[in-house]
């Protein structure tokens, strides 16, 4: 080596330069970062969504396609909240034999009725004959004797029936012993074909069924969404030995239900509505006992978001926090995103 370029090396400001280079380097590299790309200042709302979800995945619009994801923009609604009670589909036998009782009782009463009438008049053509000497005394008292025996009858047949409405009245309430004792079966009709179910609901400890409530949806397998109308009857005058709460009377047309069968309500809570979004059922996943959604933050990144409450609904699920109105909501192939995320946090196996 020359001596000149040895000089050079070794000259004082040639080596100030060479230990400053690093630190340059440094800087412009913090610089670059710190400015945005020029997609990001393209897109307004990244910034306000990068700064609430940092990007948890990223996936190119091609991977996107070949996944087969899709997305939604969720719209804010207004949500009835619910509560659930048990119920059971109650077997009409004991109210047919009641109503059969009932119809008998009716049945004898037509009948002593009809003798006694006759008796009736049988001791007025009696006393009339007595009195004209045509007839003995007594002819006249066996049949005062044969009047007294179907006034007996009569009055027996009607306590029996005025028992019945008592004992209807008392296990049934009022509305349903009005089906027991009336003279027509057009109400117990559905129920005789099997087209409509008796059911009684017992409300948890606490729970009141809001004023003027008439439907409610109900179902024999837990499930929210394939739940069916059952309209009110009137309120149960006993409640269900499994449970201390109000009990009510309700019918439905559902078709999968039979006698005997434990079914869920799904009631509305009193003057209780809730401002959120409902998202599909296919938008919400699992992982480590917790419920997640993806949300689509940029063009390529995307955002898992932790679920904390929600309700199951006839659409799906109501979110009532968590999601903001308009965001764009992974609705098809969120369970591919956590995957892939998960795999993407396994350390290499060339990682040291």
């Amino acid at each position: 080596m020359s001596i000149a370029r040895r000089l050079n090396n070794t000259h004082p400001l040639v080596i100030s330069i060479k230990m400053k280079l690093p630190l340059l380097s440094i800087c412009c590299l913090l610089v670059s970062l710190s400015l945005p790309s020029i997609a990001e200042e393209d897109n307004p709302s990244y910034h306000k969504q990068s700064q609430n979800r940092p990007s948890s995945l990223r996936l190119t619009s091609d991977i996107q396609h070949l996944s087969g994801i899709e997305t939604l923009h969720v719209k804010p609604t207004t949500y009835q909240m619910e509560f659930t009670a048990q119920g059971k589909a109650l077997n009409l036998q004991p109210i047919l034999a009641l109503r059969s009782r009932y119809l008998n009782t009716l049945t004898t009463h037509s009948s002593a009725m009809a003798k006694y009438k006759q008796t009736e008049q049988n001791i007025n053509r009696q006393q009339d004959l007595f009195q004209h000497g045509i007839s003995s005394k007594r002819s006249l008292q066996e049949q005062q004797a044969q009047w007294q025996s179907s006034k007996a009858l009569v009055e027996a047949a009607t306590f029996e029936s005025n028992a019945i409405k008592d004992e209807a009245n008392l296990l049934w309430g009022n509305a349903l012993s009005n089906w027991i004792i009336s003279k027509n079966s057009d109400a117990l009709d559905g129920f005789l074909s099997h087209q409509q179910k008796l059911l009684q609901i017992t409300l948890p400890t606490g729970k009141h069924l809001p004023d003027g409530l008439q439907t409610i949806y109900i179902d024999g397998t837990g499930d929210r969404r394939t739940a069916q109308k059952a309209q009110f009857i009137s309120v149960a005058t006993q409640t269900d030995n499994s449970a201390q709460g109000e009990s009510y009377y309700f019918k439905t047309t559902h078709k999968k239900i039979i006698g005997g069968m434990q079914v869920t309500a799904w009631i509305p809570e009193q003057n209780t509505q809730a401002s959120g979004v409902i998202i599909p059922t296919t938008a919400l996943i699992w992982h480590m006992n917790q419920a997640f959604v993806y949300i689509k933050t940029t063009q390529e990144d995307f955002a898992r978001v932790m679920i904390d409450n929600y309700s199951i609904s006839a659409e799906g699920y109501f979110i009532p926090n968590a999601l903001s109105a308009d965001e764009e909501l992974v609705i098809k192939g969120a369970q591919m995103l956590l995957s892939e995320e998960l795999r993407g946090q396994i350390p290499s196996e060339n990682d040291d």
